[in-house]
């Protein structure tokens, strides 16, 4: 992830943050369904997707705690 994407991370609202852990884990479990039936090419899209979830539980913790 660029340094803009983390910084875009930052001033999205909590809606929107859960919107994005939402849909990041619908594309992980897509991700791992196609892994499981051989048709990932890119192994390394499940790392991503587990980091960006990662993240974005990240800064909803932050903005919940600074309430």
């Amino acid at each position: 992830m660029k340094k803009k994407d983390i910084q875009d991370l930052k001033v999205k609202s909590e809606a929107e943050l859960n919107r994005l852990i939402k849909d990041d884990r619908e594309k992980l479990r897509a991700l791992r369904f196609d892994l499981a039936a051989g048709k990932v090419k890119n192994v390394k899209a499940l790392h991503e997707a587990k980091k960006a979830i990662a993240r974005a539980k990240t800064f909803l913790y932050e903005k919940t705690i600074s309430k």
